[in-house]
């Protein structure tokens, strides 16, 4: 059942004073464009929410402003000075979206949290950010860590509870839109304002506050506008489910969709994605390798990549299965496919191909608002992140690392004029960590990070990355880790797919038919790097890797440091049992 947001502000309207579209001026922050969709698109749906109920709400853009400009409202009678810091801690909702635009509007400063953060991490960064309120969004420990984070809030922070907010001893959300008039003088930041401090949840390391302005967060705005094939009209559809405060997802859905007045479709949760995803029919799509594959591996289960093939070489019978594949994913309208956080295997992205699906690698990062490469649609080359974006350069440093200096670039780190220096060269450019190699026309292809390069008892450097993708090659590996530090030989960690670990644990799979197939990838993979890279054995990860466990980032990047701190230690004794394959127990 779906149903029409029912507005609790009556009789707010917002236009020009001639009653025209408004003009937005090539320096537009995302305010304007913001405040010409409410104008413009008064009556029409921008973000569509679906709740555990079953039912789903649509709300108009009309309806958001009104909500959001009355949350405004109430944030101005707190008697905060502009540029506050005001937190949001949420999983992906139509709200998390209406409460970063009454930030906006407010004149004040979002500070947005990943709702998988560790209660530490979440503990500093509100301390350090200096936030003033704390608005809680949707959130029942299931999918994120609020029980812990609950547990170790700061002391006399405001709370303010959005709908689906696990508090409600706390102001609510409804309460205070009934009561507040919207706010109809907002807020216009100039591009060069402060208007996000973003907390990295880096694979290393404490988070750091990046600091954007209004002008960086737009810049990947400007470069869409001026790709031809990238789409920019409000007939778009996006799907947003990867956590909002990670940079990528919140440019790529947020930005994008409140700059070209595209609507949003949201998942309710992990068990209604399959649902929600086919409600959307996205035109636009932005996922990360392990979903691709995962993705991949449903629809291997119902149709063996066997017979695909058979189907797929028969002149009528072929196109009509990949368009019914594409459409039970939900995919059959996507026409922009974007992947990023890790290198895509290239079956899963000649299997895509073969749908008529071409994935397109992005590259960047908090730093530079996810604004650096991108693979253009017709020209992908297998291994690369595309070429530079309209605006950003990128060059290799004498040490292999990749150097970038983009129109995206943060304004520094929160309260770290030194390490902000320190990242930074005298001529502008961001040190990246990650290692590459650029071809004549431009391509980058990832090689490694800086920190991950680890040296064996023999004394050889050993770069992981590379090995680590050969091993993703493999459709029940879900995840690698190849580490060895100090040891003879490395070794390889791996983790199986769920969907092999459930065939485990129902005994349709058995464990010596998986070490096989794995020791058998570990003999191929050898034969194709250098003898001092080979790895001695492969280790069956037993404990699954997961944002809780601090083993993956939010974004489902492995957390090296983590990963080889509880497996190194046991390094030793596998290599002496003589295995090349053990099961960790």
């Amino acid at each position: 059942m779906t149903l029409r947001a029912t507005a609790l502000i009556r009789g707010f309207e917002t236009q020009t004073s001639e009653g025209r579209a408004m003009t937005i001026p090539d320096n537009a922050t995302v305010v304007d464009r913001f405040l010409k969709w409410e104008a413009e698109r008064h009556d029409a749906i921008y973000l569509t929410q679906p709740y555990a109920d079953g039912s789903v709400v649509d709300y108009t853009w009309g309806e958001i402003g009104a909500q959001a400009r009355s949350i405004a409202a109430y944030l101005a009678t707190l008697g905060l000075p502009e540029g506050s810091r005001i937190a949001l801690l949420g999983r992906n909702s139509a709200h998390w979206i209406m409460a970063d635009l009454a930030i906006m509007l407010a004149g004040m400063v979002s500070v947005p949290l990943l709702p998988a953060i560790s209660a530490e991490s979440a503990r500093f960064a509100l301390a350090h950010s200096d936030a003033r309120l704390l608005m809680l969004g949707k959130l029942d420990g299931s999918t994120d860590n609020w029980p812990k984070i609950g547990e170790r809030l700061p002391p006399g922070l405001p709370l303010l509870g959005l709908p689906q907010s696990p508090r409600r001893d706390v102001p609510q959300w409804d309460d205070l839109v009934a009561r507040h008039a919207p706010l109809v003088e907002v807020r216009r930041p100039s591009p060069d304002t402060l208007c996000t401090i973003v907390y990295t949840s880096g694979s290393t390391g404490e988070p750091k506050g990046v600091m954007h302005s209004y002008r960086s967060i737009a810049a990947p705005i400007r470069a869409m506008e001026r790709t031809p094939w990238w789409p920019t009209t409000p007939d778009e559809r996006g799907f947003s489910y990867l956590p909002l405060a990670h940079m990528a997802e919140r440019i790529a859905v947020e930005t994008a969709s409140l700059a070209f007045g595209y609507r949003v479709f949201f998942a309710e949760s992990p068990t209604t994605f399959a649902d929600d995803l086919k409600r959307a029919r996205p035109t636009i799509f932005f996922s990360v390798p392990q979903l691709w594959n995962r993705f991949y591996l449903r629809v291997c289960d119902r149709l063996p990549r066997s017979k695909q093939r058979a189907l797929f070489a028969l002149p009528w019978v072929g196109p009509q299965i990949k368009r019914r594949i594409l459409r039970e994913l939900g995919f059959d309208c996507v026409r922009i496919a974007i992947t990023a956080t890790a290198p895509v295997p290239i079956h899963l992205t000649q299997w895509y191909r073969e749908l008529g699906l071409e994935l397109l690698d992005i590259y960047g990062m908090s730093e530079n608002a996810a604004f650096s490469h991108v693979t253009r649609a017709g020209h992908a080359r297998h291994g690369t992140v595309g070429q530079p974006q309209d605006g950003v350069v990128a060059r290799i440093a004498a040490n292999g690392e990749i150097e970038i200096r983009s129109p995206g670039q943060m304004l520094g780190y929160h309260k770290q004029p030194e390490l902000t220096a320190a990242q930074t060269t005298p001529d502008g450019f961001f040190r990246t960590g990650d290692c590459g190699i650029i071809d004549a026309d431009g391509f980058l292809t990832i090689t490694g990070r800086i920190k991950d390069i680890f040296k064996t008892a023999k004394g050889k450097y050993v770069v992981p990355l590379p090995i680590e993708q050969k091993l993703l090659h493999h459709p029940r590996v879900e995840a690698a880790c190849v580490a060895g530090a100090g040891c003879a030989m490395p070794f390889a960690l791996l983790l199986p797919t769920p969907e092999t670990r459930d065939a485990l644990a129902a005994g349709t799979l058995a464990r010596a038919s998986l070490s096989r197939e794995f020791d058998a990838l570990r003999e191929r993979v050898n034969a194709t790097i250098e003898r001092h890279e080979q790895l001695q054995y492969c280790v069956i990860a037993g404990t699954s890797w997961t944002v809780d466990n601090a083993m993956l980032t939010p974004t489902l990047k492995i957390r090296r440091a983590a990963i080889e701190a509880h497996y190194l230690p046991r390094a030793a004794q596998w290599a002496q049992s003589g295995q090349t394959v053990v099961w960790e127990t």
